[in-house]
């Protein structure tokens, strides 16, 4: 039987504490203890054609699961190393990484011009 998205959602009134990683057993994959493994996967990734307000709900259905989940930050992590090109990872959707990655890239650059600009200086004086 088919259920709109987001309709077997249940999103609790307090978010479980999230475990850090060292507390974790090290030999799993991050990804057995993450709680989208319970919902359903189409509310994370997009049905062709999607229209654009049903698009929003369903993101951010997905993404209130993101915020009760205790491995929400290694999932945005491996979303944007590997790079995910669909779906909500991490609380994060496509669009949102990719801003992410341009933010990092572009700092990543500004620092490289500083060690440059230092190197140059050090060996001037």
């Amino acid at each position: 039987m088919l259920h709109p998205p987001h309709s077997s959602l249940q999103v609790a009134a307090v978010p479980p504490q999230r475990v850090p990683v060292r507390d974790r057993d090290q030999d799993a994959p991050w990804h057995t203890e993450a709680v989208c493994r319970r919902d359903e996967a189409g509310l994370f990734f997009a049905p062709s054609k999607e229209p654009t307000a049903a698009r929003l709900s369903r993101e951010e259905a997905a993404k209130r699961v993101c915020a009760r989940c205790p491995v929400m930050v290694e999932c945005r992590e491996h979303a944007l190393l590997q790079p995910e090109p669909y779906g909500v990872w991490g609380g994060l959707t496509a669009a949102e990484r990719r801003v992410v990655l341009a933010r990092r890239r572009r700092r990543d650059l500004e620092l490289q011009k500083a060690a440059r600009a230092t190197g140059t200086i050090a060996a001037a004086g």
